[in-house]
């Protein structure tokens, strides 16, 4: 965040704070009380230590982990073969959150990434427009998301039997009426620069701050036009000098320096009021299907949903080629053009920065994926904000 923001004209949330912004969208989404909502999200946190064990004990079996949020709140762990193993409980924030085992998948997580690397070009080159291929960890399959035309050419069961055959893991197609698109200082904050390939001027959403352990810059997508000048809240424009770019593959991410300081903070809120911390980050292999996950896009304010798919690589030429499978999608309804670099985040944890969106035709939004801070420039991190106990003081137990 740039120092010369007004402070007082902003609150500071603590993660305390954040927790209840969150717990808000969560209750309205799920019809549970807001005191419900509170304990689920901090219980999503507090079993990620616990699930990343799970993946370790069944790595070899392993097809999925999953948060299923109704009509029981509890996380399905999906194994091939058919040895049952019985459901275990974990203890979370208060509450007691059930681990249920199916099993019986074809793949396990990594065959299917491993398909997905194999024949992304063999499948790109087979149909009209190259498609998106994610893991959808809730049934162990291989999701192709292509255009609906695309499919009405070759008929959906000859297709999917194509597929299948190809890429020897279960398939499944994912009809969308347009292809992913890129979604065209403070974290979260507004940034615009003039692309010098048309002369027009662009609008894209800083991401977090982050470190190099001398220096702190801010982060946006690579796609954005790399002059760029931060946008404060009371519209005041500040220019950010540009240091590099990396789109490639795994990448669409760009770093700029201020002349002014930067600290750990994020915009979360729509009108840009309020201010969060950075505590932590979380790995794409910690990522489960049904995380609840939030991120502020200049366009589109705040808004949270469910990760649909893991190790998803957008359709078309994105990734200056094609992407590799290290995406994460999040589903609609809240996306817009210009939400491109913005923060991705559960409560105060880093989770990624938005590279773009599926739309349909009338310009609603189908999903978008982010870039996993794992991947940002070597040598860079996100920034965190050093925590006192009384910030991170527990809501009290559920009764």
């Amino acid at each position: 965040m740039l120092a010369s923001a007004p402070v007082a004209a902003q609150t500071f949330q603590t993660p305390i704070d954040a927790l209840a912004q969150d717990a808000g969208e969560y209750a309205a989404r799920y019809g549970v009380l807001s005191d419900q909502a509170r304990y689920r999200l901090r219980a999503l946190e507090e079993t990620v230590a616990a699930t990343d064990t799970i993946a370790v004990r069944f790595a070899g079996r392993l097809a999925g982990i999953a948060v299923e949020h109704s009509p029981t709140f509890r996380v399905v762990v999906l194994l091939t073969g058919t040895m049952p193993v019985a459901e275990e409980r974990l203890y979370a924030a208060g509450i007691v959150v059930p681990v249920v085992y199916r099993t019986g998948a074809v793949a396990t997580r990594g065959q299917v990434v491993a398909a997905i690397e194999r024949h992304q070009a063999a499948i790109r080159a087979a149909l009209p427009h190259p498609p998106g291929l994610g893991v959808d960890q809730r049934t162990g399959e291989m999701v192709v998301t292509l255009n609906r035309a695309d499919i009405g050419g070759y008929g959906h069961d000859a297709l999917v039997t194509a597929l299948t055959l190809m890429t020897g893991v279960p398939v499944r197609l994912q009809a969308v009426d347009l292809p992913d698109a890129d979604s065209a200082v403070d974290g979260g904050a507004r940034v615009v620069g003039v692309s010098p390939v048309d002369g027009r001027r662009y609008a894209c959403t800083t991401g977090f701050v982050v470190t190099n352990g001398v220096q702190a810059g801010v982060v946006t997508a690579a796609h954005c036009p790399d002059a760029l000048a931060h946008i404060a809240a009371d519209r005041r424009e500040a220019p950010l000098t540009f240091v590099g770019q990396w789109g490639w593959g795994y990448q669409d991410v760009q770093l700029h320096l201020a002349s002014e300081p930067l600290r750990p903070f994020f915009h979360a809120d729509t009108a840009r009021a309020q201010v969060r911390p950075v505590t932590g980050t979380r790995q794409l292999g910690s990522t489960r299907a049904g995380d609840f996950t939030c991120h502020r896009g200049e366009r589109s304010g705040y808004s949270c949903a469910e990760v649909e798919l893991t190790d998803f690589a957008p359709s078309g030429d994105l990734c200056g080629g094609a992407c590799t499978p290290t995406w994460v999608t999040v589903g609609g309804p809240v996306c817009r053009s210009g939400d491109s670099g913005g923060p991705v985040f559960i409560g105060t944890v880093a989770v990624g920065l938005l590279k773009g969106a599926s739309y349909d035709a009338a310009g609603g939004c189908n999903f978008y994926y982010y870039m996993s801070t794992e991947y940002l420039p070597e040598g860079w991190s996100v920034m965190r904000q050093p925590v006192t106990p009384l910030a991170m003081a527990a809501a009290p137990s559920p009764r």
